[in-house]
């Protein structure tokens, strides 16, 4: 004969006070935990968002960043050609954009250092080639010392707005536009014309990358054999998709310091579930001989306690669940070890992440719960009847 969840149920509202302050340890281990995991699925939502599915990313060969690539203008010039490229529909002209990358120091209030961002100097053709919507003012002009931010950007730096002005280089630069490219990396970037950022920053035929759009899904893989293999240009391509997937690196050290917190506190929480069990097991000894002489089996008994203790995790879960859904409206940004600038983002609590959060809660309940609901269940009735 099995108990009656209704008898669970009483006795953690009768024992409110430990209810409550086990739930609330189990909640904050939770938090920690989700909070860590949050960080991590908004920076690699950012990421896999960022990229088109046509476009490639040609780098000189043995580079693993823009950053740390080095392209010539006479390699652009001979990509032009290549079998595969898409074609703008007006003027048959080749879909490529060589870029240049730099990382700039922007003012950011509260912090002398200011924030770094990345400084992007593209072709007009880098501006169709991507997923862009202008929020306010207007794109740049070439031979013009003007630039458009993205949205984090603007967003994090008091002086990026439209009709301010950017020291980059040597340098004034205007904001003439904000641009909104959804949840993706571009929204950390600064975009400028490519010719006019060379020259400020003394980079004449030396840029660093290539966007290429193909012609369509099919041509891509292709298209990726004959830039890797093509010895006279000695670069390596790959789908921009894949370049930003891999940029997820940066948020591991801080998501596996926030898993080593949460397993930290995970032990204590545990303990505390096992002391709340523990006491209850003591002070309902009587309650447990008494449902032994109703015919309750030994394995009734345990599997009740630990449901309690599942219960009691339970709670602690979803209170913990509760305490980051905030998050999901923190925007955030983090250092990339590989790009040496900061990209913005959100947290993003989901349902997976959640789903985690309680599973992660439950086997801490099943854990601290399952030796002092053995202990109940091995009670003799006799002595069950006898202890106070």
């Amino acid at each position: 004969m099995r108990i009656p969840l209704s008898y669970n149920l009483r006795n953690l509202s009768v024992r409110r006070t430990t209810t409550i302050i086990t739930a609330l340890g189990i909640a904050l281990t939770v938090a920690v935990l989700l909070a860590a995991l949050a960080l991590l699925e908004g920076l690699r939502a950012g990421f896999e968002s960022s990229g088109s599915p046509l476009n490639l990313l040609v780098l000189r060969k043995g580079s693993n960043s823009e950053l740390s690539s080095a392209m010539s203008e006479q390699t652009y010039r001979e990509m032009l050609f290549k079998p595969g490229v898409a074609h703008q529909l007006a003027g048959d002209r080749p879909l490529l954009s060589l870029e240049l990358v730099t990382v700039i120091t922007l003012p950011k209030p509260g912090n002398a250092n200011g924030q770094t961002a990345t400084l992007r100097g593209l072709l007009p053709t880098g501006l169709e080639l991507r997923d862009l919507r202008l929020k306010q003012g207007r794109w740049f002009q070439s031979g013009h010392r003007e630039v458009v931010v993205g949205e984090s950007v603007s967003r994090r730096c008091p002086v990026a707005h439209v009709g301010g002005q950017l020291r980059l280089g040597n340098s004034e630069w205007n904001v003439v536009g904000v641009m909104d490219a959804g949840s993706s990396a571009v929204n950390s970037e600064v975009f400028a014309d490519l010719n006019q950022v060379s020259s400020d920053f003394n980079r004449r035929d030396q840029f660093n990358s290539v966007l290429v759009r193909a012609l369509d899904a099919a041509a891509v893989p292709g298209l990726v054999d004959s830039f890797n293999h093509d010895q006279r240009l000695n670069v390596t391509a790959q789908a921009e998709k894949s370049y930003y997937q891999q940029q997820t690196s940066s948020g591991a050290p801080l998501q596996k310091l926030g898993i080593l917190v949460a397993l930290i506190m995970s032990v204590g929480s545990c303990f505390a579930a096992m002391n709340t069990m523990y006491a209850a097991v003591a002070h309902r000894s009587q309650e447990i001989g008494t449902l032994r002489v109703l015919g309750f089996s030994r394995g009734s008994i345990l599997l009740s306690f630990l449901i309690e203790s599942l219960l009691l995790a339970g709670l602690g879960g979803m209170a913990g669940c509760l305490l980051v859904l905030p998050l999901n409206h923190v925007t955030t940004a983090i250092g990339n070890f590989t790009t040496m600038s900061e990209t913005a983002f959100r947290f993003r609590v989901g349902p997976q992440v959640m789903l985690v959060g309680m599973m992660f809660a439950l086997f801490m309940g099943a854990l601290g719960g399952f030796f002092p609901a053995r202990n109940a269940a091995r009670k003799e009735i006799l002595t069950a009847l006898r202890e106070n």
